[in-house]
């Protein structure tokens, strides 16, 4: 993990916290942000949410309390080498320049959170290799997902509500 999204996370990462892994665990490297936070769980101080492929279903758990930061880790395909991360805003999933596999597109999830509580929310997307059905995580994003793991176990260390 290169040191500008380290920094950019530390600075990101403000006030109480909730980190949501999106994913399918039977679907490859597109399990990769439930893995995530199956990794956080207890590890941090930030509220974790595993909302798996329906992350809509989780919307109240999500909002209340009121978080100040809400981060949707989720597989996104941005045309990146696979594994690599990186920090995704509304507007560059608006422009259809990168996917995910879910039912419910990332852009309203997160303009569905702002409007409801005013937090500042950003996806941390891991670009997948394969996302087929009953696929094996790839090594690169577990690799990355490892280092991931490190870097927000880290960066939460003294913020925020534990889980």
């Amino acid at each position: 993990m290169g040191a500008g999204i380290r920094e950019e996370l530390r600075e990101r990462l403000k006030g109480d916290v909730v980190l949501v892994g999106i994913g399918n665990p039977m679907r490859g490297d597109d399990s990769a942000g439930s893995w995530l936070a199956e990794r956080l769980r207890g590890k941090v101080r930030a509220r974790v949410v595993d909302a798996g492929e329906v992350p809509e279903s989780y919307l109240g758990e999500i909002t209340r309390p009121t978080p100040d930061t809400v981060v949707l880790m989720d597989a996104v395909d941005f045309g990146a080498s696979p594994g690599s991360a990186a920090i995704l805003e509304q507007d560059d999933l608006a422009n259809g320049a990168v996917a995910t596999t879910h039912r419910t597109p990332l852009r309203l999830l997160m303009e569905f959170v702002r409007r409801e509580t005013g937090a500042r929310i950003f996806v941390l997307g891991v670009q997948p290799k394969q996302t087929a059905f009953g696929a094996p995580m790839s090594g690169q994003v577990a690799s990355s997902l490892t280092a991931l793991e490190d870097l927000l176990t880290t960066a939460l260390e003294n913020k925020g509500d534990t889980a």
